[in-house]
C-alpha cells in the first residue's frame, strides 16, 4: 500500500490530517517517538472529539493521541492479526520489535484487496442541495449565473457536490432552486449524463435554507436525509458524518468548522484595577456552522408549510423540543464561496491540488 501510516509525537495536527486524508481506509495514524518507539495512535474520531473540546489545529500529535493502542510483536501470524482486526473492528495492526520499536502496519490480505470504506449509505437514499441563492455578495459574477454554478478550476460548484455525492453511492439528488433556476436545469437536466437521478424542488419565492424541505415528496422520504448548501466547496467525508448520525441516534447532526480568532495584542487579565497577568496575542477557537446536515425524517414535519424558514430556526426549534441535536466537526478542506475573494482563493488552492480529492 502506497500511503504513509505513521507520524512523530511533535508533528502538528494538520500533518496528521493530511496522512489520514491520503489513506484509502482513513485508518489510524501510528504515533512514534524520535527513536521510532510506538507510543500511541490517532484516528479520525480522535481528531473530531479533540476539536469538539475547543482545541486548536495547531496542537501536536502527543496532545491528541490515544495511548491505549493495540500492537503485535514481530512474527505474529497473519491469521492472528486478522482475528484481532475482526475483534477490535479495525483494518490494520502495528508490528513492533521486542523494544517496542515500530516496524510496520500489517493489513490482513482480504482487507488490502478492497479499498472501499464501510458504507452507511443504505440508510441514505437521497440528498438535498440548496441551490436557490442569489449570491448578492458575488455580484457582478452572479448577475447572469446562479451562485452554485460558479466555477472552480472550470467545474461548477454544484457539479463538484453532485459528483462527490455520487461517488459515495448516493444516486438520487434533489436540487432546491429559485434564482436563475433554468440555467441549473438546462445544465443537469435529469442527471443521467452524470450517472445519477436529479429531481427539482421549485421555490416559487425564497424559502430560506430549510423551508423548501417541506416540498419534498413525502412518499420518497428516507429515515435520514443529507442536506447541504449549494455554495460549499469541500472534500469532506460524508460517510463519516452519516455513521456518526446513526450511531448517536441523532435527530439532527450539524457539521461545524473550527474557526480561530487571534487577538493581535497582549490581553490583560484583571481583577478590578489590579492586573493579574498579561496573555500575549491569545487565540480563541469556535465551532461554526458548516452548512452540511443530516436530518431525521421526523424533524421535517416540524417545518412550517410554504413559509420562509432557515435551518437555524429548525435547529433552535428542535433543541427546544428536546430533540437530539449533535455537532460533528469538520477538519477536512472546506470553504463557503460567499465572496469573490473566496472564489479566487478556491481556484488558487485547486491549482495546487488541495480541492481535487473527489475528482
Amino acid at each position: 500500500m502506497l500511503f504513509k501510516d505513521y507520524a512523530f509525537e511533535n508533528e502538528k495536527l494538520n500533518s496528521i490530517i493530511e496522512i489520514i486524508e491520503m489513506n484509502p481506509f482513513r485508518l489510524a495514524v501510528i504515533i512514534l517517538k524520535k527513536n521510532k518507539k510506538l507510543i500511541g495512535t490517532i484516528t479520525d474520531g480522535d481528531i473530531r472529539r479533540f476539536l469538539l473540546k475547543g482545541n486548536s489545529l495547531n496542537s501536536v500529535a502527543k496532545e491528541i493521541m490515544n495511548k491505549n493502542h493495540i500492537s503485535v510483536s514481530s512474527g505474529t501470524s497473519i491469521k492472528t492479526i486478522a482475528n484481532l482486526c475482526r475483534k477490535f473492528k479495525i483494518r490494520g495492526i502495528p508490528v513492533v520489535d521486542s523494544n517496542g520499536i515500530f516496524l510496520e502496519v500489517v493489513y490482513p490480505e482480504k482487507e488490502s484487496k478492497n479499498t472501499q470504506k464501510k458504507s452507511y449509505n443504505n440508510n441514505l437514499s437521497f440528498a438535498v442541495i440548496m441551490a436557490g441563492g442569489e449570491g448578492k455578495r458575488l455580484r457582478p459574477l452572479t448577475k447572469k449565473t446562479p451562485k452554485p454554478m460558479l466555477k472552480v478550476d472550470g467545474i461548477p460548484l454544484l457539479e463538484r457536490q453532485i459528483i462527490s455525492l455520487r461517488d459515495i453511492g448516493i444516486k438520487n439528488i434533489y436540487l432546491s432552486v429559485n434564482y436563475l433556476s433554468d440555467i441549473i436545469k438546462d445544465y443537469f437536466r435529469d442527471g443521467k449524463d452524470f450517472g445519477i437521478n436529479i429531481f427539482y424542488v421549485n421555490e416559487k419565492s425564497k424559502m430560506g435554507t430549510a423551508g423548501s424541505l417541506r416540498l419534498l415528496p413525502e412518499n420518497k422520504l428516507a429515515d435520514n436525509i443529507l442536506v447541504l448548501n449549494g455554495d460549499i466547496l469541500t472534500n469532506f467525508d460524508f460517510d463519516s458524518l452519516l455513521e456518526f448520525h446513526i450511531k448517536n441516534s441523532s435527530d439532527i447532526t450539524v457539521t461545524a468548522i473550527n474557526y480561530q480568532i487571534e487577538v493581535p495584542f497582549g490581553v490583560i487579565k484583571n481583577q478590578g484595577s489590579d492586573i493579574l497577568k498579561i496573555v500575549e496575542k491569545p487565540s480563541q477557537n469556535f465551532l461554526c456552522n458548516a452548512g452540511i446536515y443530516i436530518l431525521s425524517r421526523s424533524v421535517l414535519e416540524t417545518i412550517p408549510i410554504n413559509k420562509f424558514y432557515n435551518m437555524t430556526d429548525l435547529i433552535e426549534k428542535s433543541i427546544k423540543m428536546k430533540c437530539k441535536v449533535n455537532v460533528f466537526p469538520i477538519y477536512e478542506y472546506w470553504s463557503d464561496i460567499g465572496t469573490a475573494e473566496d472564489l479566487k482563493r478556491a481556484n488558487n488552492l485547486s491549482i495546487k491540488g488541495k480541492t481535487n480529492e473527489n475528482e
